[in-house]
């Protein structure tokens, strides 16, 4: 079950700031009677409705496309002292493993705040839903994104049944589904295959199923734009 956001007082405000800020800084904000607030990048995310979950990330994506990124702002070392011992995500993406798809980059997002499984294709295995029924039923998330990418190579070689080395076309029975649809066109055979794998992780996870069926989490598929770095959904 998704734990309790955690609540903060006043006082615990402080306190956390403290540990951040020099003493004198602290006396001269608390003595002007200036609420403190915790950052955003350290409050609880799983409180998030889903609606509001996959507006965040979609927000985050027009600032990365825009060139008006905020993530790179924030103090990585209180973030990561932060994030030791928990992670409170607000959603889940999964993405294809090309290196062209840095998914907390694109949603400018910082650490502990988007649970990624990436594989090429961005295809559902046992072991990616295996994963991602963990983001749900534990960490809490309440948006995942099925996220492909333009030009994809792992669709572009299953469209042209391309000869490759190793185990690599074991990639295809995957995207089989998808090939087959899209009449021989990389674009949509890149958009049918991110919405065949989110209808598959509606269908095949009873967690992720029962989430949805809910009201507690919502699955969505989207591809990335190389050359514009927007998200469609889809």
């Amino acid at each position: 079950m998704p734990h309790d956001a955690p609540v903060h007082s006043n006082s615990q405000r402080r306190q956390f700031l403290q540990t951040v800020l020099s003493g004198a800084a602290i006396a001269a904000v608390a003595q002007s009677g200036i609420e403190l607030a915790v950052p955003e990048a350290l409050e609880a995310q799983t409180d998030l409705s889903p609606d509001a979950s996959l507006q965040k990330l979609l927000a985050g994506n027009q600032r990365f496309a825009d060139d008006r990124l905020t993530s790179i702002a924030q103090d990585l070392n209180v973030i990561k002292e932060h994030t030791v011992d928990k992670q409170e995500p607000f959603a889940a993406v999964l993405a294809c493993a090309d290196s062209r798809l840095p998914v907390e980059l694109i949603f400018d997002q910082t650490i502990g705040k988007i649970f990624v499984t990436r594989l090429a294709g961005n295809i559902v295995t046992p072991e990616v839903i295996a994963s991602l029924e963990y983001a749900v039923a534990v960490l809490g998330v309440t948006s995942l994104l099925v996220l492909g990418h333009s030009n994809c190579g792992a669709v572009k070689a299953a469209l042209n049944v391309s000869t490759v080395p190793g185990q690599i076309s074991a990639l295809y029975l995957h995207l089989r589904q998808a090939v087959q649809e899209s009449g021989g066109n990389l674009d949509k055979a890149i958009a049918f295959n991110a919405k065949i794998q989110a209808d598959l992780l509606r269908n095949a996870s009873i967690v992720i199923r029962d989430a949805v069926q809910s009201g507690k989490l919502k699955v969505e598929a989207g591809v990335y734009d190389l050359a514009s770095g927007k998200v469609t959904l889809l």
